[in-house]
């Protein structure tokens, strides 16, 4: 069995489609947070207000960086209509489409600065009904749709994981996780993975850009696509073509000779996750006396539901990458 995790052809493209300005809670113009970003070395930035759609495509375009219209819109449970104390919420990223989906949207598409008021409970509520109506709506208007920060938002488990329709599952925002430890959740992506929910996994930053915590250049993704449109882009996230990262970098990953393999910068563990049985996968630690790894292999025993590949530094800073179904 020979299953590439990449495409073989195409470019490599740095980017964050978690961001925030000062149209809604951040702190910095659309113009300041596109010059921030491209002159750390990203390539493209989805601009993902509150509750507020933007496309500032025509003005922050160029050559060799592009803006990814998008909104983060929200559901929110309150515990009693002073609007005081919030006991969770959904917010789901809206990122514009391609241009097939566009073509399909059975509401039509955003308008630039369009405002989408949140959808507010008091009390109680049926969240996993919210949380689909929501994504529903984002897909009639011809967006993808990611689940942001599910750790942060105090979501249960089935309020989230059966959301139908889903592209990606934020498993990792570095602005939650440095306000308050709860950027990480990977164990929800792998429950959603056991189901058979074929859904792909980000990373991103959150950026509010206050001052308050460090919310820049920590999570962010790296696809491989033929090119920098956002045509290209969109269509590479839809596919999985990419990987997250803090930090560590994946130059290849996929099977050969039914053995799964990764390529990628010195770390010093590997995890092979896989899907289905009791003990499936397998870990590669590399001593402090061994020269840090490169590349790890895992032989498939033939009974994955599917694999996935973590690559993690000294550090803790880890990759992922998005995984390989084989049945």
């Amino acid at each position: 069995m020979d299953i590439n995790g990449f495409t073989e052809t195409g470019n490599w493209y740095k980017g964050n489609i978690h961001c925030h300005t000062t149209n809604s809670d951040g702190c910095l113009t659309p113009e300041e947070v596109v010059k921030l970003y491209k002159e750390n070395g990203y390539s493209f930035l989805a601009i993902s207000d509150h509750d507020l759609y933007s496309d500032y495509r025509k003005e922050l375009n160029s050559q060799d960086f592009i803006v990814l219209p998008a909104l983060e819109a929200t559901a929110v449970l309150y515990k009693d209509e002073t609007k005081t104390d919030r006991l969770c919420l959904h917010h789901i990223h809206g990122i514009l489409g391609t241009e097939e989906m566009v073509k399909k949207a059975k509401k039509g598409t955003f308008a630039h600065l369009e405002k989408y008021p949140p959808r507010v409970f008091f009390g109680s509520w049926d969240g996993g009904k919210a949380g689909q109506e929501l994504q529903r709506d984002l897909e009639d208007h011809g967006c993808i749709t990611i689940y942001n920060h599910p750790v942060w938002s105090r979501v249960k488990e089935d309020e989230f994981t059966d959301i139908q329709g889903l592209a990606g599952l934020e498993i990792y925002n570095y602005g939650t996780e440095n306000e308050s430890g709860t950027g990480f959740d990977a164990i929800h992506w792998d429950v959603m993975l056991r189901r058979g929910v074929k859904i792909s996994a980000t990373a991103s930053d959150d950026n509010h850009n206050d001052g308050i915590v460090e919310d820049s250049f920590g999570g962010y993704i790296v696809v491989k696509a033929q090119s920098l449109d956002h045509e290209s882009i969109v269509q590479a996230l839809l596919d999985g073509n990419y990987y997250s990262s803090t930090g560590p970098a994946i130059y290849d990953w996929g099977i050969r000779d039914n053995t799964a393999y990764v390529e990628c910068s010195q770390v010093s563990r590997v995890n092979f996750i896989a899907g289905n049985y009791i003990n499936a996968g397998g870990t590669r630690i590399f001593k402090d006396d061994q020269r840090a790894v490169m590349r790890a292999e895992f032989p498939l025993k033939g009974n994955e539901q599917y694999i996935r590949a973590e690559c993690i530094d000294p550090y803790g800073r880890t990759a992922w990458s998005n995984p390989i179904f084989l049945f």
